[in-house]
């Protein structure tokens, strides 16, 4: 057995209760493991004026994202429901930040009457804000050019994005920004999401400081980030060099720092990271069946649970339990690991090496804390699946219940 898989969380405990208890499909969190990748995250720099932000569409767990609150992460959101959500979760307006994208009036005026900045990522939003906001402050997004990401759909800078505003149009910009007395109190940008190397990120974070220079009175710039994790950890696969990022990214800051004056503060959110390795789903074998050459594992775990497989092509690590023990695959067969949606995409994993399984047996898929049950969904009319924390004591609490069949009538009027 891999040792990264004995010290998992999920060997630590009762999968089968769990399952029981809550049932199948089932989310499940590990406290332990969250607070550790939130300190690595908040300790990447020791400086006070650096922070780290939380990107609530990885997970919008609200008991979650008050561990994230604790342990001193601020958060970035897209829409009135994750500020919401945020708010419940005890953050202050101090402590978020609205990165918009081709939003209405209305909803720039739900974040601005909140206290909230705002950051625009097109001419066209940055006059809309003017106009509804003179002599306000806000952050502008920038495209430096070149973005980074696991999948075309998840890189959110270069020349064929919808992000962002290009950096040949900061004159532009900042002429519209005087036209409505706005006052530019910090630039961002995000490149993409999961990158398990350091370059891509400093280059960014050269090219927006250069885009920054421009600007006199910054508050804050913010390196937006999407740090990878290592989805094939259990093949060897190295995980993001986090001390390497620091020791690259200290000396550029510091002297940029230096140079610019002033008490400018430095934020990055790393997207994915906090969440992800925190996360597991447990589902169970309910059909095995050999079609045309192909043996197929048919199990709860379609893609109304995990949209990730079928979205981008992603990889999870799946393991499995028979009574509690984890299958330790010495006699691994390729077999094709499907869900329960009427779709042919409904696919978990193709030709994967697993132990010989049996109808009954609980698979695990790891990593799945970030964009998993944020993107769940209830179609095909399937019932979302309970959350579950695994407490830092050990016992497991039910942090959202399990969808119910009038859940599926909300909202119907009769």
């Amino acid at each position: 057995m891999n040792q990264l898989m004995k010290d998992h969380f999920l060997n630590r405990i009762d999968v089968e209760s769990l399952v029981k208890e809550y049932g199948s499909p089932l989310y499940v969190y590990d406290e332990k493991t969250l607070r550790e990748r939130i300190r690595e995250l908040v300790n990447l720099l020791p400086y006070p004026w650096f922070s780290v932000s939380c990107s609530i569409k990885a997970n919008s767990n609200l008991h979650l994202l008050g561990i994230v609150r604790e342990e001193g992460m601020e958060a970035d959101a897209m829409s009135p429901g994750e500020i919401y959500i945020l708010e419940k979760a005890g953050f202050d307006a101090s402590r978020i930040f609205y990165v918009g994208n081709n939003v209405s009036a209305e909803e720039m005026k739900f974040v601005l009457d909140r206290g909230i900045l705002a950051s625009v990522d097109s001419l066209s939003q940055l006059e809309l804000l003017g106009r509804i906001n003179p002599g306000g402050r806000v952050a502008l997004r920038f495209n430096p050019g070149a973005g980074a990401g696991h999948h075309e759909k998840v890189v959110t800078a270069g020349s064929k994005t919808k992000f962002a505003i290009q950096e040949d149009l900061l004159e532009d910009a900042r002429a519209i920004a005087g036209k409505y007395g706005l006052k530019v109190v910090g630039i961002n940008q995000h490149i993409g999401s999961l990158y398990l190397d350091t370059k891509p990120f400093i280059d960014s974070v050269k090219a927006l400081l250069r885009i920054a220079s421009q600007f006199e009175n910054l508050e804050f710039v913010d390196f937006g980030g999407g740090f990878g994790i290592p989805y094939r950890k259990l093949q060897g696969e190295e995980r993001l060099d986090l001390k390497d990022l620091a020791g690259q990214l200290a000396p550029i800051l510091m002297e940029f720092r230096e140079n610019y004056g002033g008490d400018i503060r430095f934020k990055v959110e790393p997207g994915r990271y906090p969440f992800a390795e925190s996360g597991a789903i447990l589902g169970t074998v309910h059909a095995i069946k050999t079609s045309y050459g192909t043996k197929y594992i048919g199990t709860d775990i379609g893609f109304n649970v995990l949209m990730r497989p079928i979205l981008y092509d992603s990889y999870h690590e799946i393991v499995a339990f028979r009574n509690n023990r984890l299958l330790d695959g010495q006699d691994d067969e390729k077999v094709t690991i499907v869900g329960n949606i009427c779709e042919s995409g409904d696919i978990l994993a193709k030709d994967r090496p697993m132990p010989p399984l049996r109808e009954g047996d609980i698979i695990g898929v790891l990593d799945a804390g970030s964009y998993g049950y944020s993107m769940a969904s209830n179609y095909n009319l399937r019932l979302r699946p309970a959350e579950v924390l695994i407490t830092l004591d050990g016992n497991a609490r039910l942090i959202r219940r399990r969808d119910t069949f009038e859940d599926l009538l909300a909202g119907f009027r009769f």
